[in-house]
């Protein structure tokens, strides 16, 4: 019988060394003992890969081949005590802890001054990221490997702890809910939902991420601003509460970009109650397990024949799993309108009127993606520069090689410059009026969105040079980087495409450019 699980046992590297055999199998990670006996038939390279450190300290082995996650997981199940004497140099990971790797969060949280950002901002990053270990990232990884959403148990807690919420954005919504950090709804601004957004898309699981409401952030925005007071009273508090989800249903496949495409169509039904919906949506992020779908229609032709509806699931809707380069865990759904059924008081906006509300919440999607995009493209550059620093090769670090340090400057100065973009135009959103923030922020939203997915594509591409074998690989120490360049794409093309982005960022500034300027 081996010594109690214990932290504070000591042990002298001698005692360590004489636990070398499958029988009594023991190991130093980082001045903590651990006793791997009863682990030896559960390690999934064999018994040979622990032998080889039996009796040593396998610090160096471990950190080359596993995540800290690991040993954050499973240590306190083997550890028996520490090294006599000795002392730990890796630092373990907290819950809510901000990383100390340069450039592996905003500026400001690195000791840079900054004029956004107030002592409200800190708590409320803080308190999502607690939240984020504790409550949301241990069961993340394996939902999003076997494709299962989060429950609706997970939305009660994120609705509960005002997350919901803070993911719409500054209004009228935010009343009656406790915030993260003790925020208060008056004091939130875009900063708080910029960091909202940024702190799910720090776990670097994609399609798990966006199971948690992406789908309501696009879809109840048109049902707060363009539904009736009853339909507000009843739909918004259910969905920021957990109970109930939401999301955004245009594009079909046959009209993605091209809205005035939509051929799904919405007839008065003989008794003038209802709208008869038929049609298909394709590639609709959360769908497959909605209650309410915001739903573009077609009611007549033309542009002015188009009409928002907000459609609750019921008889002839059905939603069918879609698969895409990131896990089905999303809810990417084909939905298909048979005879559906729906009151023609659930019109969001004016009949026909569909363009504006759709409109309307462009700029803010594309912003959304953009928060979202950075912040898992710092990631990734994090990862890499801690991988640069205890990846070993020929000897010696690959930090210690002049090309790695080269791609890692570009992958920083260009993942700096667009957040430092982000973060110009989030101030603006502060100060302008909606009317304003139209005019003037479309055409550079859309150019940011541009770049932010362009500074992705380069960014992928060197982290999966400098990772090597594990950058295509979904488990395991370049699980953020595998996931990263199979899924960045999504938000090249989403909201948007690239090429849409750019020649609608130089038409709106053609509308501003001055007759009289010449060379």
């Amino acid at each position: 019988m081996g010594p109690a699980r214990s932290t504070t046992n000591e042990f002298t590297l001698s005692e360590v060394a004489s636990h070398n055999t499958a029988d009594s199998l023991w190991t130093v990670i980082d001045n903590r003992v651990y006793d791997l006996t009863n682990f030896v038939d559960l390690h999934p390279g064999g018994v040979h890969v622990l032998l080889e450190v039996a009796g040593k300290d396998s610090t160096e082995e471990f950190y080359g081949l596993h995540r800290q996650q690991v040993l954050l997981k499973f240590g306190p199940r083997y550890q028996i005590g520490v090294v006599k004497g000795g002392k730990s140099k890796v630092k373990l990971q907290e819950p809510g802890e901000i990383s100390r790797v340069p450039y592996a969060e905003p500026s400001a949280w690195q000791g840079f001054q900054s004029p956004y950002y107030k002592e409200s901002h800190f708590r409320f990053r803080q308190a999502l990221r607690k939240f984020i270990t504790t409550e949301i990232f241990p069961d993340a990884i394996s939902n999003d490997d076997s494709g299962t959403p989060a429950d609706l148990e997970v939305y009660k807690k994120m609705g509960e702890f005002g997350w919901l919420a803070s993911r719409i954005g500054p209004g009228e919504h935010l009343k009656g809910f406790n915030l993260p950090g003790g925020v208060k709804p008056e004091e939130f601004d875009y900063f708080h939902e910029l960091i909202a957004h940024e702190e799910l898309s720090g776990m670097g699981i994609p399609g798990y991420q966006d199971s948690l409401a992406t789908g309501m952030i696009i879809g109840l925005p048109p049902v707060i601003h363009f539904g009736s007071k009853e339909m507000k009273a009843k739909v918004v508090p259910e969905v920021l509460s957990g109970k109930k989800r939401i999301c955004l249903a245009i594009s079909e496949p046959t009209a993605g970009s091209d809205v005035a495409a939509i051929k799904t169509t919405a007839k008065k039904s003989e008794c003038g109650k209802y709208w008869i919906v038929n049609g298909t949506k394709k590639w609709i992020t959360n769908g497959t397990f909605c209650d309410y779908f915001t739903t573009a229609v077609r009611t007549g032709e033309g542009y002015g024949g188009v009409t928002m509806l907000l459609i609750e699931r019921s008889e002839g809707l059905e939603t069918k799993s879609i698969k895409t380069s990131y896990s089905p865990a999303a809810g990417t759904a084909y939905v298909t309108f048979d005879n559906v059924k729906v009151p023609v008081e659930n019109v969001l906006g004016k009949v026909g009127g569909g363009f504006p509300v759709i409109m309307f919440n462009f700029n803010h999607e594309r912003w959304l993606i953009v928060c979202s995009m950075v912040r898992g493209t710092r990631l990734v550059v994090e990862e890499c520069f801690k991988w640069a620093n205890q990846r070993v090769v020929f000897g010696k670090k690959l930090i210690e090689q002049p090309v790695i340090r080269n791609k890692l400057a570009h992958m920083i100065a260009q993942t700096e410059s667009v957040h430092t973009w982000l973060e110009l135009i989030t101030y603006q959103m502060t100060k302008m009026s909606y009317k304003e923030a139209s005019i003037k922020l479309g055409g550079p939203i859309a150019l940011l969105k541009l770049q932010c997915t362009r500074v992705a594509h380069h960014v992928s591409d060197e982290a999966c040079q400098i990772w090597g074998g594990r950058g295509i690989t979904k488990s395991g120490m370049g699980r953020v980087i595998e996931g990263f360049q199979r899924t960045y794409k999504f938000g090249a093309i989403l909201g948007g495409s690239e090429e849409i982005m750019a020649d609608l960022g130089v038409r709106q500034a053609m509308k501003f450019f001055p007759e009289d300027a010449k060379l």
